[in-house]
């Protein structure tokens, strides 16, 4: 393999010191051939492309459970499935998109792939751990496959007791069996985060030097280590209690329903933000280069972040307003619930202050960037009427609180993970895929998803219960519910669209060069796709201003494009003008 060496020159630039790409055709990905040294592979670039495969297809499972639900609510007394049925459906699409997607995509694909290259590492802090933890989520998916495809499980994915603990026939152990393994495998990639932060940054690379999306997952592995051990040995229980008849949660047995509820979401709302804080991460990223300036309020959005995960511990009550809890318990956690909006705004605020006079590039990561700034402020303006006791009595188990949570976690992780993948795909593959369909795709998936939860919230307010099957005593709901599952149609293409024309540029796609966004950190100045080791010599970081380049690779190719269509069509020059003069006249 070529040599990255660290140029002496370039010292001072106000970012790094700049490692010179190495033209060569050995990388992560050809190095070693052959399935066998893919699946005993300790490359952490690798174990995050086996990642990217297994929560791709987990995903597309989860989806087409949900097209089977909006299908069977088009009309008030169903449409070919039997209840029961609907039961088994709904917790499907729950539990896959919840345990094996959301929580685990952006951290285990994006994470796994960029957090070492951004602070200057060669891998992951333990390599073969990270392996491990593949392989623990692909046992614990299968598990949950196979309850799923063998008579299924009824009980949504947070199976309250006592019903899942002891009357429940479908295979919840089986399917808690596989999300117990799972959690092992989100424990083993926080560790990994955690060290590999703390110990394998690159010489001169601060605390307040890493990027933003360093900090996201760094809080992210912090809250997955603290929280899944307590839902972990929860989902245990509910297993021993179903096996055993034990008196845990089963009042019957003199067990307490209302300590599972405390226990799962002790964890299950710090979940939110495993899911949605490595977002923030990507889209710090994606607004600072698209925007082409550093991030307004660096310092404030790295401790907001620290501020949320912190925070999240905190505020599981105001999912139990209407237990048995105590009143004055709710009033604290509905403090705390208006508290944690504060964070949650100051990155609003400062991802758009940093928009604010910029030299904007609508590219399509930008395009999701921005998706996600709108559909995570509904959700999260609208959390606060779930937050807030007086309201969320009446809102509470109603489809108001399933748009809520769409908006957040589809809305966020889901828009967030595209632009991501986007944004990051020619650095991955060495592929550039066609951004026109790209961007038509973001505007698509922005449009579908309104047109799909909007309606939502307003038969939610109405009174519509979440989880059934017949409304056909509130026939008003229909219209609403028609409107969600034509959302959900184009929803649908947009998320489709993606598979066809990335896996098309891996065929056909014009080669990516190092940096082809003009942007910013330490994984841009390797070449695309990267060596296995990363780097040969470890780069030195000087300064945490960011630096971008004027013109990106997209924009020299749209505007030689208007430069060719000037030579044969003269006086047709569009809105590239200014861009291809340069480029006509030699510069760049």
């Amino acid at each position: 393999m070529s040599a990255i060496p660290v140029d002496p020159t370039s010292a001072g630039n106000g970012v790094i010191s700049q490692p010179t790409p190495a033209a060569s055709e050995t990388n992560y990905i050809n190095e070693f051939g052959g399935l066998k040294s893919w699946l005993l592979t300790g490359d952490h670039k690798r174990i995050a492309i086996l990642y990217l495969i297994s929560v791709t297809f987990f995903f597309f499972l989860g989806s087409l459970a949900a097209a089977m639900i909006r299908w069977e609510l088009t009309a008030p007394a169903g449409v070919v499935l039997e209840s029961d049925t609907y039961n088994k459906v709904f917790s499907s699409h729950g539990v896959i998109m919840v345990f094996t997607f959301l929580v685990v995509a952006i951290p285990s694909v994006f994470g796994n792939f960029f957090l070492p290259i951004m602070i200057g590492a060669r891998d992951m802090a333990f390599p073969r751990l990270n392996l491990l933890s593949w392989y623990l989520y692909m046992a614990g998916g299968i598990l949950i496959l196979a309850g799923m495809i063998n008579g299924g499980v009824d009980g949504g994915w947070t199976f309250y007791t006592p019903y899942s603990s002891m009357y429940s026939n479908s295979n919840v152990t089986l399917v808690l069996t596989g999300v117990f393994i799972i959690g092992f495998s989100s424990i083993t990639t926080g560790i990994n985060f955690i060290v590999t932060t703390h110990k394998m940054r690159a010489p001169g690379m601060t605390w307040f030097r890493l990027p933003l999306f360093v900090w996201a997952h760094y809080a992210t592995a912090v809250v997955i280590i603290l929280g899944t051990p307590v839902v972990a040995i929860t989902l245990l229980l509910v297993v021993f209690e179903r096996a055993f008849k034990l008196p845990i949660f089963n009042p019957e047995l003199g067990g307490d329903p209302v300590l599972f509820q405390h226990l799962f979401w002790f964890y299950s709302h710090p979940a939110v933000y495993i899911m949605i804080l490595p977002a923030f991460g990507i889209i710090s990223e994606l607004i600072a280069n698209f925007a082409r300036k550093r991030v307004f309020g660096y310092h404030f959005i790295a401790f907001s972040t620290l501020a949320i995960a912190g925070l999240g511990f905190l505020v599981w009550g105001h999912h139990m307003f209407i237990s048995s809890q105590s009143m004055y318990q709710g009033i604290v956690f509905s403090l705390i619930s208006f508290l944690v909006a504060v964070p949650s705004a100051i990155k609003v605020f400062n991802w758009t202050a940093t928009l604010y006079k910029a030299n904007i590039r609508l590219q399509s990561p930008m395009l999701y960037a921005l998706g996600f700034i709108g559909l995570f402020t509904v959700g999260g303006l609208t959390g606060l009427f779930l937050g807030s006791m007086g309201t969320d009595v009446h809102l509470t188990a109603t489809y108001f609180v399933v748009a809520h949570f769409h908006y957040v976690m589809v809305g966020g992780t889901m828009t967030a993970f595209l632009g991501g993948l986007h944004y990051w795909w020619p650095k991955m593959t060495g592929r550039l895929y066609a951004e026109g369909i790209a961007k038509a795709n973001a505007i698509i998936v922005f449009l579908g998803f309104n047109l799909t939860f909007f309606p939502q919230f307003i038969v939610g307010w109405l009174g519509m219960p979440r989880r059934y099957h017949y409304y056909y005593l509130a026939p008003e709901y229909q219209v609403y519910n028609i409107m969600s599952t034509l959302g959900s149609g184009f929803l649908g293409i947009g998320f489709l669209l993606p598979a066809f024309y990335l896996s098309k540029s891996l065929v056909s796609g014009r080669k990516a060069s190092a940096n082809p966004w003009g942007a910013h950190g330490l994984e841009w100045e390797i070449p695309s796709p990267p060596p296995s080791t990363n780097f040969l010599q470890i780069p030195i970081v000087l300064d945490e201003v960011y630096d971008f380049d004027p013109v990106t690779e997209y924009e020299q190719d749209r505007a030689q494009q208007a430069i060719e269509n000037s030579h044969e069509h003269p006086g047709m020059m569009d809105s590239h003008d200014e861009t291809a003069s340069k480029l006509e006249e030699g510069g760049h």
